[in-house]
């Protein structure tokens, strides 16, 4: 038996492909396909099926395109109720692949059609347990991605409904099983989630805090919850598009990746409304930029910012890019359902300027040069709540990127003010925004608080993070 977690990091998602005897399985495949097919081609295997632990709310899944293309079957847990053909797995019920065999598992919780599949061996011995976002390692999935898309289905239900899942159904199975997730560090989908990928379900029993043994539901449900920041707007549109379906991927790609020159580039977008998103380099990007357009670099954690600030799917979408960074880019809008890229800019910034058309730039300042200047215009910081309370410059405000559209009206319109964040990525996204917004008074500050601890300006006490509630 082969067991492989296949990880990207930008989504912090994990797929699993399995493989015993010339069959192979995929869980939660992601929207480009071809790698899963690839891989099974490798071990002269035949995709037997695409197994879904839950409909995904972050990103787009490719079990649709997955099934079209091998002939595998769809399968998901109990409840399921997509909008195309697929098997309804029973509580408990078994799929041989090979030799292996993968049983289904109910764990309602995360979301009320949430399956587990526990993968036993050809010696008949339990080798893992996939959890999807039900189990993460060092957390649990948080249950309330998708709530609004379920008439009186609460946080504190599914909250409830999840401890019941744990205790029930995960916590009694062998200490010694390897929990396989769905996630790492830096996905929505939990609070506190390990930068390992897998352990031994014995030691999530000791360390995870979500495990005790003595807590009781009511101490789970308030724990579960505190601190728990509402989910990015495109949560529920991914989760339609993985119930209902959607425009193939080859489809998408193809009306995609069409180069524009920028005369052709500028009529689009007139005609079509379009967002113009640059995803260069923060630093190139502050010197030059098409005007209006909206910074999120390809380097930073893009596709869940991309999510989180632009909200609509359906957006339409011109690119400027790196030169060979255009398939990255539509691909990873892809992964989260952001299927309407109209083409992107042919050469670039460069072409931009040699057809005669205008840039814009944001004014942007040395760490050394903000501790010179920082008394005598505000200071807006554009991390998290969590990162500002746990040490900021004296007299900041916290106004998150996260909800920059929010809070546009604390953002000064008639004066100057700083702007930064942890290191310079989301402080030029939120000035970006607020240029294509009419602002045009920010300062911006490289390095962000990086940069700023290096100097002499005041800052707070620092409070470990872990330590805040």
């Amino acid at each position: 038996m082969k067991i492989e977690q296949i990880y990207t990091g930008c989504i912090a998602h994990a797929a699993y492909y399995i493989e015993s005897n010339g069959e192979a399985a995929i869980v939660d495949p992601l929207r480009e396909v071809q790698p899963y097919m690839d891989r099974a081609q490798k071990d002269n295997a035949k995709i037997k099926y695409i197994f879904e632990t839950h409909f995904h709310a972050d990103f787009v899944s490719g079990h649709l395109d997955l099934a079209k293309k091998t002939g595998a079957s769809i399968v998901y847990g109990p409840t399921a109720k997509p909008n195309f053909e697929c098997i309804v797995a029973t509580d408990g019920q078994e799929f041989k692949v090979g030799g292996v065999t993968i049983k289904a598992i109910h764990t309602p919780g995360h979301t009320l059609e949430s399956t587990c599949y526990l993968v036993t061996d050809e010696t008949g011995k339990q080798h893992g347990i996939i959890t999807g976002d039900t189990l993460f390692i060092g957390d649990v999935g948080r249950p309330d991605l998708a709530q609004e898309l379920v008439e009186d289905l609460t946080q504190e239900i599914l909250a409830g409904h999840l401890f019941d899942s744990l205790r029930n159904k995960i916590m009694p199975l062998s200490d010694d099983l390897i929990v396989y997730p769905n996630h790492g560090a830096g996905s929505a989908c939990g609070k506190n989630m390990s930068k390992e990928t897998t352990d031994t379900l014995g030691n999530q029993k000791k360390v995870n805090y979500a495990l005790r043994a003595d807590m009781t539901k009511e101490e789970f449900i308030k724990e579960l919850l505190d601190g728990l920041t509402p989910p990015p707007a495109y949560f529920p549109q991914n989760v339609l598009m993985n119930i209902q379906g959607y425009e193939s991927l080859d489809a998408v790609m193809s009306k995609a990746e069409t180069p524009l020159h920028p005369k052709e580039f500028e009529a689009v977008a007139n005609q079509t409304d379009a967002l113009v998103l640059d995803v260069r380099n923060e630093n190139d990007f502050v010197k030059e930029h098409v005007p209006g357009s909206i910074f999120i670099g390809l380097h930073g954690q893009f596709a869940p910012w991309v999510g989180a600030l632009i909200r609509d799917t359906k957006q339409p979408i011109l690119l400027i890019t790196p030169e060979g960074k255009e398939v990255e880019t539509i691909t990873r809008l892809s992964r989260v359902g952001f299927d309407n890229t109209l083409g992107f800019l042919l050469g670039g910034i460069e072409a931009w300027k040699a057809a005669g058309y205008e840039t814009d730039s944001i004014e942007s300042i040395s760490p050394e040069v903000f501790a010179a200047q920082y008394e005598t215009a505000p200071v807006i910081d554009s991390r998290k709540p969590g990162e500002f309370t746990a040490e900021h410059v004296v007299n900041a405000k916290n106004i998150p990127l996260d909800y920059v559209n929010e809070q546009l009206a604390e953002v000064p319109k008639d004066e100057k003010f700083f702007i930064h964040c942890a290191g310079g990525y989301r402080s030029v996204i939120m000035s970006s925004i607020l240029k294509a917004r009419g602002y045009h008074n920010m300062i911006n500050v490289e390095k962000g608080m990086a940069g700023i601890r290096t100097t002499d300006v005041p800052l707070t006490a620092y409070v470990c993070p872990s330590t805040l509630k």
